[in-house]
């Protein structure tokens, strides 16, 4: 008990501390019990404590948050490259759906971890495969491209009268090579682009009579001779299937008809498989 009443008196044993102004005002002293100094440095430890964990939660909190909206955008984004595939699959199943390589090239339009999930694993694959899908589309447009650019079917409707390759010559007699075909129609029938290009020669060209030559690329050129009348001019871009000239007899010709010919990397070639689309 002796020892107790001692550490109460020890407790409440006023301390003084004295301020001294730096002006001419008086000094004032403060007595406090040492219970109270104990006290004060309690409450200052705490209170310090309690601001340092307050900053440290704060620092956690941005940093947790940021990780989430790292974490959203990774899934929007993967979200959206998804979608993308989930798009093309959709539209390659549609256009392979089609039953054939004309067809399909006709329809394609162009109007690019561990854990409990590998972000960066997930990523790569999925761009893998992004890049396959690029791969594919570029494919099928350089597909589309030649296939745009492949004469197919005929200039004009009509008949056959002299077919590619050696015949009798209809004007002087004799044996001689047809480099194309001679489609009989009536004067002044539409004469047809038979693929897309542009016009390198529209005029008068001597026994070919009034002329339309058309450059397509990957090497194919087609002509389209004894026209009536050309209506493209050198230059123009035409489309498969749009009118450059009237059927007529100009130049060396017997009658009304449409002489037609293709020409591979230079050399003029059979225009019958591509006539009848076995191209």
């Amino acid at each position: 008990m002796t020892r107790v009443k001692r550490f109460v008196r020890k407790l409440f044993t006023p301390i003084t501390i004295m301020l001294i102004p730096h002006s001419k005002s008086e000094p004032f002293s403060l007595k406090i019990p040492s219970i109270g100094i104990v006290l004060s440095v309690a409450l200052w430890l705490t209170g310090s404590f309690y601001v340092l964990s307050v900053a440290v939660d704060t620092f956690e909190y941005r940093k947790m948050k940021e990780k989430v909206n790292y974490y959203s955008g990774q899934f929007l984004e993967l979200n959206a490259t998804m979608n993308a595939l989930r798009k093309a699959e959709s539209e390659f199943r549609q256009l392979f759906s089609l039953g054939s390589k004309e067809k399909v090239l006709e329809n394609v339009h162009y109007s690019g971890d561990s854990g409990s999930i590998d972000m960066e694993a997930l990523k790569g694959q999925i761009k893998s495969t992004m890049e396959r899908v690029k791969d594919i589309r570029e494919y099928l447009k350089e597909q589309k491209d030649v296939y745009l650019a492949t004469p197919k079917g005929w200039p004009v409707p009509g008949s056959v009268t002299s077919a590619y390759g050696v015949r009798e010559n209809p004007l002087h007699g004799g044996r001689d090579f047809h480099s194309g075909v001679d489609i009989s129609v009536s004067q002044g029938t539409p004469v047809r682009a038979t693929a897309d290009g542009v016009v390198s020669f529209s005029g008068w060209s001597g026994g070919s009579g009034n002329l339309v030559v058309l450059e397509h690329g990957f090497g194919y050129s087609t002509f389209y001779a004894h026209n009536k009348d050309t209506v493209v001019s050198v230059g123009r871009r035409v489309k498969r299937g749009e009118i450059i000239a009237h059927s007529g007899t100009t130049g060396s010709s017997t009658g009304p008809h449409s002489h037609y010919e293709i020409w591979k990397e230079g050399r003029h070639i059979n225009p019958a498989p591509f006539m009848e689309g076995r191209s």
